[in-house]
């Protein structure tokens, strides 16, 4: 296959892209063990942009021994205030590199340039730099004990050791800098395996860790698939937390292998959020909303607000307002200007889209936009909206990752609980969002909602201090904001008898 590039693409994530890329091992490059590589796709075109060092299991053990090694050295002795310098430099490294690491984020996952550039690479510095702020505030307590004779006791807060982080593909640069600005700020080591899909912009990443200042062996970066690498990361005796972002299934995978040497796990798994949109609301800004949820990206978010319910007398406005949104949209390369929505990952996600969109309307639901695959070449699907659909459909059901929305309507805005229990109908609890102007009504719905993030009369809300994580199969965990420090920090009591 050769190397196919779009004209647009900047000189330096040209020259980015013409490396051989290789693994990150003890601050060098290395080959790895197998000498295989992968080749990796720009989704929008199916050609090959670059390829990366396949890993194996030996690449993992060098890695973990690279890591441990600067726990047990370097690592731990830098003192608090000069992690954070070298996070605060590694952040002011990633605005300077900016534009290319947006291009190179956009042409690997698809993502519309102007997003990759504010959302994507602006969400990673704000998040470095507010987890740099923890490195000298972790204090522990001075509780009052209340033993017999004098003690004086406290509490440590210390960091959990090597950890084993494996992110998807769909946020490649957001989904690593969640895990690795707060392993770092706890003064963790870390091994990150990117996805086999999206690697490229972590490798930069890692660079740019050396380049601020971050000691050999902090950060390890093996690339390559699910099975050696994600598997030898789950089960290596040598690694203390594994934090992951994926599929329910794979997340499954993690905990059986993390069981040997009883590792801390934390995971963001899958959603199948719900939209709920009350009569009284702004209709035009919900229906923006909607379709930012569910198409952005191509639907490719975990939390995805893909099931929407809307108030019977605001049902058809709504969807007549989604769906001009829907069929004006502009697919295309995310490098091409004026580009709305780019492609789905792979041919295998395009397929699996699909026959999602198929299945829905075999089992009753009806198309009401989109619904088709487009385009000559690359992995495009049109924005799709069905009607009709029901619980115990699969569109209902199970999460699709794709620009697939489920739209329904609700009788009673007074019957709260009724509502609440079919948005609440699900394995899944990521996300919920709620359009109203009755903020009574809001806050209500807000707290009968099983999901980990509630956003009311918004669709997302992408601050570092909120924490991010689900309810039920959604997750263990919360990643952003002061609970992902303790995600990768454990407590010390230390009591000390003052009567001898």
């Amino acid at each position: 296959m050769t190397t196919q590039l779009h004209p647009a693409l900047g000189s330096a994530a040209r020259a980015f892209l013409s490396r051989t890329h290789q693994h990150l091992v003890d601050g060098n490059l290395l080959a790895g063990e197998t000498g295989q590589r992968t080749d990796i796709l720009d989704p929008a075109t199916g050609e090959r942009i670059a390829t990366v060092a396949e890993g194996s299991a030996l690449d993992v053990d060098r890695a973990v021994a690279a890591a441990r090694r600067a726990f047990d050295g370097p690592w731990r002795k830098v003192p608090a205030a000069e992690r954070t310098r070298i996070m605060l430099r590694f952040a002011s490294l990633i605005e300077a590199n900016a534009e290319e690491l947006a291009e190179l984020e956009c042409i690997n996952s698809g993502k519309p340039l102007p997003f990759c550039r504010n959302g994507d690479v602006a969400g990673i510095v704000e998040m470095l730099r507010y987890m740099a702020g923890w490195t000298t505030k972790m204090g522990g307590e001075t509780p009052n004990v209340s033993l017999a004779g004098e003690w004086h006791a406290y509490t440590l807060r210390e960091p959990v050791g090597v950890v084993g982080q494996i992110i998807p593909w769909n946020f490649p640069l957001n989904m690593a800098m969640w895990k690795i600005a707060p392993a770092l700020a706890a003064g963790c080591t870390i091994i990150l395996k990117p996805s086999e899909q999206t690697p490229l912009t972590a490798l930069r990443l890692g660079e740019l860790a050396l380049e601020a200042g971050l000691p050999a062996g902090v950060l390890n970066i093996v690339t390559g698939f699910g099975n050696p690498v994600g598997a030898a990361i789950a089960a290596h005796p040598g690694i203390d937390k594994v934090a992951f972002t994926g599929s329910g299934e794979t997340g499954r995978r993690i905990l059986q292998a993390a069981a040997g040497n009883l590792k801390r796990v934390s995971l963001e798994l899958g959603g199948k959020s719900p939209v709920i949109v009350f009569p009284d609301a702004n209709l035009e800004a919900a229906a923006a909303g909607v379709c930012s949820s569910i198409f952005f990206h191509a639907g490719q978010i975990c939390a995805a607000g893909s099931r929407l319910y809307v108030h019977e007398r605001a049902f058809d406005e709504m969807l007549d307002r989604i769906k001009r949104r829907a069929n004006a949209m502009k697919l295309g390369h995310g490098l091409d200007a004026g580009t709305d929505m780019g492609p789905v990952i792979s041919r295998r996600q395009l397929d699996r889209v699909a026959g999602y969109i198929h299945s829905g309307q075999q089992e009753g639901a009806t198309l009401a936009a989109g619904g088709g695959t487009c385009g000559e070449r690359g992995y495009f699907v049109q924005p799709t909206v069905l009607t009709g659909v029901k619980p115990g459909m699969k569109v209902h059901d199970e999460e699709i990752f794709g620009p697939v929305l489920c739209a329904m309507s609700f009788e009673s805005d007074d019957d709260l609980d009724r509502i609440a229990a079919a948005a609440n109908a699900t394995t899944y609890g990521l996300a919920a969002s709620i359009w109203t102007r009755d903020l009574a009504r809001a806050h209500k719905m807000a707290s009968r909602m099983e999901a980990g993030i509630v956003n009311v009369n918004a669709l997302s809300s992408p601050d570092a201090t909120l924490p991010y994580g689900g309810y039920k199969q959604s997750g263990w965990g919360r990643e952003r904001g002061f609970d992902a420090i303790e995600l990768y920090t454990q407590v010390k009591a230390v009591a000390v008898n003052l009567n001898v």
